[in-house]
């Protein structure tokens, strides 16, 4: 997706840059690999810097209207951080997920640590800046992961679902899609997705600190945040899965969701989890974001089936239509 320019072109500059890539490894007096210097850590820092949109992302939260927040620190939510220095817990409803971004081990067959540094923090970085857009909470990073919510005081429940759908399926498609397509031109293996996403109530979610001192996190105590990482597991790449409660809130493109079972025809596979003696049976499923990523009112797909920026695709028009004037000309009765 074009949004993602900026993020690619680093990654690809990275690539070409890597010492190994280009063959300039050399055996010195000492018999110790010398390594001429890639495309080091400082630089993503000036090019992709933690607490800037690169312009094509920024466009996109300027055409959406929103705004992300850079003043986050992991593990304390605005809304219930002042629990970090109480003894007091909180219920109160949000949306986890979870998202693990695969294959990224295999880069050390071709590349400098350095280089794999540089090409997965461009990628978490991505990730972290689209989420900010869509009102997303980065609550911790697990390895090239991350785990988010999103929700709040301020967010009705239904704005929340939609809003991690939204970047959650933004995000897969920039993975699926412009990532791999790079991937493929350097002749390596893709990197892709997994991800989880569910929806605990008011009832079924305790806000506290867990932890001690400063070695502490406001964090959910909540059935529904654990099923979001298990559910990640359950996903096919660049696959999401999300639990019956995310269904039940989206019941305008509720055709969109299919029960997991009905992919991997095993029945076994319709419940993410169980309580028998509660008759408790909570379904998970798969979430067709492809489909619901070209409902998006900011989402323009062309003749060749690529997604693009609405926006950013009508500012051209003029462009294409003039180029199209000749051609309409020779056709009297059709021209203008």
């Amino acid at each position: 997706m074009d949004i993602y320019t900026d993020y690619v072109s680093t990654i690809r500059t990275a690539m070409k840059a890597d010492p190994y890539t280009r063959g300039i490894n050399e055996i010195n007096r000492l018999g110790e690999r010398s390594l001429e210097k890639g495309f080091s850590f400082e630089e993503l820092n000036a090019r992709i810097p933690k607490d800037r949109l690169q312009p094509g992302l920024k466009l996109f939260s300027e055409e959406l209207g929103l705004i992300p927040n850079f003043d986050q620190r992991p593990g304390q939510h605005p809304d219930f951080a002042y629990l970090k220095h109480t003894n007091e817990v909180e219920n109160h409803y949000i949306v986890s997920m979870f998202v693990d971004i695969k294959g990224s081990t295999n880069l050390f067959r071709r590349y400098t640590p350095e280089t794999v540094l540089v090409i997965t923090n461009t990628l978490q970085r991505a990730a972290i800046h689209t989420c900010l857009i869509f009102g997303g909470f980065v609550h911790r990073l697990q390895g090239d992961g991350l785990f988010v919510y999103f929700g709040g005081r301020n967010v009705s429940v239904q704005e929340a679902v939609k809003r991690a759908l939204q970047f959650s399926s933004v995000f897969t498609y920039f993975v699926k899609n412009d990532i791999k397509a790079l991937f493929e031109q350097q002749g390596i293996e893709a990197i892709f997705t997994r991800i989880g996403i569910d929806l605990g109530y008011d009832e079924h979610v305790v806000w506290a600190l867990a932890g001690i001192g400063e070695i502490s996190e406001v964090t959910t105590c909540s059935l529904h945040t654990s099923l979001a990482s298990k559910m990640q597991s359950h996903a096919p790449s660049n696959g999401i899965v999300a639990g019956h409660h995310v269904f039940q809130e989206s019941p305008e493109i509720a055709e969109m969701f299919a029960p997991v079972s009905r992919r991997t025809n095993d029945e076994k596979h319709r419940y993410i989890y169980q309580i028998p003696e509660r008759k408790f049976n909570y379904t998970q499923y798969d979430f067709e974001w492809l489909v619901f990523l070209k409902r998006q009112s900011f989402i323009a797909t062309d003749f060749s089936g690529n997604l693009h920026l609405k926006g950013k695709r009508a500012q051209s028009q003029p462009k294409v239509l003039a180029n199209l004037a000749p051609v309409a000309s020779q056709s009297k009765p059709y021209f203008g």
